[in-house]
């Protein structure tokens, strides 16, 4: 069975972590021995999965989903992950993936009852999210998938789908989770 590709959204400008108080770019960040997009990329090659970086300049995530479906338009569907989230077990993108297919159309991890990212669209999608523009990525078109039942809920043990990096202090606390998980504490 094909594989869906995961996209990994880079496009963003990260003004509210630097409105926060952080400076450069919340990507570049440093996270232990690594910058965040480093720990993202890191997960997505571990997952196996094919994957694109989507890091063009881009007015909002409606847009860089979009391009990033249209670079990748031969994919067996996509999972939307945003790069801000460096937590994120590869084990959660494979669970992701495998809920895809029949008439699940798209399908999105929680962690003890909260939705996180990746979400996971089948094929079947891509017209709608190459179509995608503004501020709101692809919640329209889950939101439509929820309404016709064709999402699939896939609970996760990982609270990396709910751990991005929007100001210094969540950049902390992701550190603290992830000395944690080292620790194995």
């Amino acid at each position: 069975m094909p594989l869906p590709t995961v996209i990994v959204l880079a496009s963003g400008r990260g003004e509210r972590f630097r409105a926060a108080g952080g400076s450069g770019s919340k990507l570049h960040a440093a996270l232990a021995d690594r910058t965040v997009l480093e720990h993202t990329l890191a997960a997505v090659r571990a997952s196996g999965l094919p994957w694109h970086l989507e890091d063009a300049g881009h007015p909002g995530m409606g847009d860089s989903i979009a391009a990033a479906v249209r670079a990748t338009g031969d994919a067996a569907g996509w999972l939307v992950l945003p790069a801000d989230l460096p937590l994120v077990l590869p084990s959660t993108l494979q669970a992701v993936a495998r809920a895809l297919g029949g008439p699940v159309q798209a399908a999105q991890p929680h962690h003890r009852g909260e939705r996180g990212h990746p979400v996971g669209f089948a094929a079947a999608c891509g017209p709608r999210l190459s179509a995608l523009a503004g501020p709101q990525g692809a919640a329209p078109v889950l939101r439509a998938l929820r309404e016709a039942g064709a999402v699939a809920e896939v609970e996760v043990d990982d609270i990396g789908i709910l751990t991005d990096i929007d100001t210094p202090e969540q950049l902390a606390r992701a550190e603290a989770l992830l000395a944690g998980r080292l620790t194995g504490g």
